[in-house]
């Protein structure tokens, strides 16, 4: 299952898809996403964001602090907010570092190593993880779990470790695929009868 998946992704890897995948992420931070946190603060009465962006914080009380400063309607809002848009997100983004991957690791053969391009599905499904966490804590609030407090704060910080691990790849691999394609180059031009 996995080598087929991965072997979809480097199918439909072109320019193309690169550039559908880059307008429908776009959308979501630049959109929806950005109206979420907006309707999120106002509801708090003050710039508070959502859960998800609280990136390497280990404290659980700060977590019990924003689910209180939303309020009752902010809690309702953030939880649908979590069933729909913060659903479909993961399977954008996931989508498309799939897809940069593709393009950067393409490989010709079934080896092991072809399989780097699904590393953004261990974050879609840590983000799908917290996201339970997220809505199980804004609808138990004011009896917030001390277990789930700390599998939000642990899936959030593991998504986050996830995420920068693959754009390091992302960026490794343009590295190397620059250094290849100078040292063909030079080649090519040393074998050119002068």
């Amino acid at each position: 299952m996995r080598h087929r998946l991965s072997a979809f992704f480097y199918r439909i890897a072109s320019w193309q898809t690169l550039l559908v995948s880059l307008v429908l992420y776009a959308l979501f931070p630049g959109y929806i996403l950005k109206n979420i946190e907006t309707q999120l603060n106002l509801y708090a009465r003050k710039a508070i964001g959502p859960l998800d962006l609280l990136i390497f914080n280990g404290n659980p009380s700060v977590i019990e602090q924003m689910i209180a400063q939303y309020g009752a309607e902010g809690r309702a809002y953030y939880a649908q907010a979590e069933l729909t848009a913060d659903l479909a997100y993961p399977i954008v983004y996931t989508f498309l570092l799939c897809i940069v991957l593709s393009l950067v690791f393409r490989q010709t053969s079934a080896s092991p190593s072809s399989l780097i391009n699904l590393l953004p599905l261990v974050v879609w499904a840590i983000d799908m993880l917290e996201n339970a966490c997220v809505v199980v804590l804004l609808n138990t609030y004011p009896h917030l779990s001390p277990l789930v407090v700390t599998m939000c704060l642990v899936c959030t910080n593991l998504k986050w470790i996830a995420f920068f691990t693959i754009i390091a790849t992302i960026l490794y691999g343009l590295v190397r695929l620059a250094i290849r394609r100078l040292t063909k180059s030079r080649r090519q031009q040393e074998i050119k009868p002068v």
